[in-house]
């Protein structure tokens, strides 16, 4: 069950930093801090951005109330005083800006940007990474195997894989990144997303035989529902259904074996029976790359129904999304000049000052770059900006409650690539390069304020 306050959804050494810049005097200095990934996944050319909403509804929920308080006082977290008088009165009253759902995302991509005090921005790194994390690996997963199955309906039927709130998660993720459906009742209600589900084998196994099963179900669901066939014999169980349900029997389901000879078997069955409209859906663990073979081989499938694979990420559980403070005031006062920040460390550099990003398309609209600044840059005719406002002076302006919008958003932008990188197979770099527009590396000098809020 949802808690009515995220507060607690983060780590402890992000109260400890509060309670210390406070001492220190560096807690109420502007800031500005981002939300990207240094790089993407081996073999993947694009990350798809979803979990924004969910973001921004545990930003609303971010609250200290007195007994969450009581709590961490007790369990020795934090020390009664200024630190409790500060969670207490806790609300982020700063900006956010942020991709859009379903907006891509490539190296360095800004995926949010946060600006407000540092203890009050510093408090949701762990929250909005566990969301950006969880929900971008998915989407991102689910975008691919839409690549793959070239139009295909794909069904997420993840929901037993992973913990209850992840599946929801999931649910919503995967449509974003392009499956039609979910089997979650939780997310159809939630979202909106359409749900659907037939039976299993328990179904079957429970009755006398295939046939009294095949009987049940058309009794309840109808003709045009799927049938599973293969708890004994796929072929036999077509001819059982076929049999029982008639020639308009809507669709059968194969779920173990293999897949691509079964499908041809059954697809020249089906039509000798008669059965000619009768839909084919496949299942049993697979990924982009076992549905790109399927696809390759011409196998006549309908549908691809996946599980597991889609809810960890296909092999990428986590986006690699990391939260740094990239700008932080020299003063107190609300207009000081920001200075920009970066880490020195090997391999995990980063580049300070608040970015701005302009992607460059070429005459077909497709990408081509995607150039960031630390100081605004105009937009000419061929570029885009895929940030949008999602929250000022604390209140969220953007509505994202809609993941159909979302989902057709990473449709169209990944028909922007191009058609090379939206195969499955695991030998691309970025589709497009990250260009450094104005920056040294690291950058580590103050910026003009009105560069980087």
């Amino acid at each position: 069950m949802e808690s009515p306050t995220s507060a607690l959804l983060t780590d402890h050494y992000e109260l400890t930093m509060v309670a210390s810049a406070l001492e220190s005097g560096v807690a109420h200095r502007r800031a500005v801090f981002e939300v990207f990934a240094r790089r993407l996944p081996a073999g993947r050319a694009y990350g798809v951005v979803a979990g924004i909403d969910r973001v921004l509804d545990a930003v609303s929920r971010f609250r200290f109330d007195d007994a969450t308080i009581d709590h961490l006082v007790r369990a020795g977290v934090v020390t009664d005083g200024e630190m409790a008088d500060w969670l207490r009165e806790y609300r982020f009253s700063g900006d956010i800006t942020g991709y859009a759902e379903g907006e891509l995302f490539f190296p360095y991509s800004p995926v949010l940007t946060v600006t407000g005090s540092f203890a009050e921005c510093v408090v949701l790194e762990t929250v909005m990474l566990s969301v950006l994390n969880h929900d971008c690996a998915v989407a991102s997963a689910a975008a691919r195997m839409a690549d793959a199955a070239g139009g295909r309906l794909l069904i997420e039927g993840g929901s037993r894989r992973t913990d209850p709130e992840s599946a929801v998660a999931a649910a919503r993720a995967g449509f974003v990144g392009g499956f039609d459906t979910t089997s979650n009742l939780e997310a159809g209600r939630r979202h909106g997303i359409p749900t659907g589900g037939t039976t299993a084998h328990a179904f079957v196994l429970a009755h006398a035989d295939e046939e009294e099963a095949f009987e049940a179900q058309r009794a309840t669901l109808g003709v045009g529902s799927t049938y599973l066939v293969d708890t004994f014999d796929v072929m036999e169980g077509i001819r059982r259904a076929v049999k029982v349900v008639g020639p308009d029997i809507g669709a059968i389901r194969i779920d173990s074996g293999e897949l691509l000879r079964d499908s041809v078997a059954a697809r020249e069955l089906l039509d000798s029976l008669g059965a000619t409209d009768c839909r084919i859906v496949v299942s049993s663990d697979l990924d982009e790359f076992r549905v790109a073979e399927l696809e390759a081989a011409g196998a006549p499938i309908d549908a691809y129904l996946v599980g597991t694979s889609l809810v960890t990420g296909s092999g990428h559980p986590t986006a690699s999304m990391v939260y740094k403070l990239v700008s932080i005031a020299v003063a107190d006062e609300p207009h000081s000049e920001l200075r920009a920040v970066g880490k020195l460390s090997p391999g995990k550099k980063t580049l300070g000052g608040r970015k701005d990003v302009h992607r460059v398309v070429d005459a077909d609209g497709r990408f081509i770059q995607e150039v960031l600044s630390v100081l605004p840059v105009e937009l000419e005719d061929d570029t885009m900006n895929p940030q949008v406002p999602l929250v000022r002076d604390g209140e969220i302006v953007a509505d994202l409650t809609n993941p159909a919008e979302a989902q057709a958003r990473c449709a169209e932008r990944r028909s922007r690539l191009q058609d090379a990188d939206r195969t499955p197979w695991p030998t691309h770099s970025p589709a497009i390069p990250t260009v450094w527009e104005g920056v040294e590396e690291p950058l580590s000098t103050p910026v003009p304020s009105g560069g980087a809020q």
